[in-house]
């Protein structure tokens, strides 16, 4: 077999787009000669999955997998994009999903570490590479997170499920809560604190969590506005710090009023909790992934252009 050295796979892979790897394959299986070895990956439909590559990817689903640890669980969410939520209902895309989520349960890192993470015996990137040849639309594993309690407890929820499934849908919410007592209590805790996360889609978690440019031009418009009411100085900065407090109550989690009941801050239901498990408990993250969330999504009707492609029923 022809020794294929880096610089003939990175040439490769300019010329087709195609992942390192799946290069390297095709080098060595045409010993090396670059023509070959691109006639072998469009063979494989592999270039094919490449010229997909620029098309927008904003459907797709959102996964999450969760895992008992002991006193503690381990639980992840990803988003799996694709172009239409024809193939986001595929049961091979769906089986990919959540296969990655629960490769996700062990990687401590952002989507990059876990495109390299080995899903069986390729990686994460190389079984996405090969499902877009299989089923023919641009995929990207757009993200993910993970969250680890040694001890305690993560709620999850998922909102616009998939039918059949309760860990696929449109919003995945991961809740982490840390705490001793009971996990079952615990873990209904992150569940419905997860819920009212879906709902009411916080900023942060406290206010110390809050972004500081944030705060600082909520503040800057605030205190515009209070200036601008004729307030003494001294009237206005009161006017000021009240709705500062209010914005805190908007959009830090800790300090929203929970959905199920207005009466009662998350604050409020966390301390109840830890009353009745007979120990401190801390919301320690969260996280909650939508759909498409901040995506550019492409101006074409991709279901107009398979129907134009098919014709009339």
């Amino acid at each position: 077999m022809a020794e294929i050295t880096a610089s003939q796979v990175k040439a490769l892979r300019d010329k087709s787009g195609v992942g390192m790897m799946d290069c390297k394959k095709a080098l060595q299986e045409t010993g090396g000669d670059m023509e070959a070895a691109v006639d072998w990956l469009r063979a494989k439909g592999l270039s094919k999955a490449a010229k997909k590559a620029d098309r927008v990817a904003a459907e797709g689903v959102v996964a999450l997998a969760t895992r008992v640890d002991g006193a503690g669980m381990s639980a992840a969410v990803i988003e799996l994009n694709a172009e239409t939520d024809f193939v986001a209902r595929n049961e091979n895309f769906q089986a990919a999903a959540r296969k990655i989520a629960v490769a996700a349960l062990d990687i401590d890192g952002d989507a990059e570490a876990l495109r390299a993470a080995k899903l069986g015996a390729e990686s994460v990137s190389e079984a996405i590479t090969h499902l877009i040849a299989t089923i023919g639309e641009n995929m990207l594993l757009r993200r993910s997170r993970r969250f680890a309690v040694g001890q305690g407890a993560v709620g999850a929820y998922v909102h616009g499920a998939v039918a059949g499934a309760a860990d696929l849908g449109r919003i995945g919410v991961l809740v982490a809560v840390e705490g001793a007592g009971d996990q079952a209590k615990l873990r209904e805790l992150g569940r419905n604190i997860a819920l009212h996360v879906a709902a009411a889609s916080p900023l942060a978690l406290s206010v110390e969590d809050l972004d500081p440019s944030a705060l600082e031009r909520e503040r800057a418009i605030f205190t515009e506005q209070a200036l601008a009411s004729g307030k003494p100085p001294a009237v206005a900065e009161k006017m000021v710090e009240g709705r500062l407090r209010k914005f805190y109550e908007e959009a830090v989690l800790l300090k929203q009023a929970y959905v199920r009941d207005p009466e009662v801050t998350i604050e409020q239901l966390v301390a109840s909790t830890a009353a009745v498990v007979g120990s401190p408990v801390t919301v320690k993250g969260f996280a909650r992934f939508a759909l498409g969330e901040g995506v550019d999504k492409a101006s074409g009707d991709f279901a107009a252009e398979v129907a134009a492609m098919t014709g009339p029923r």
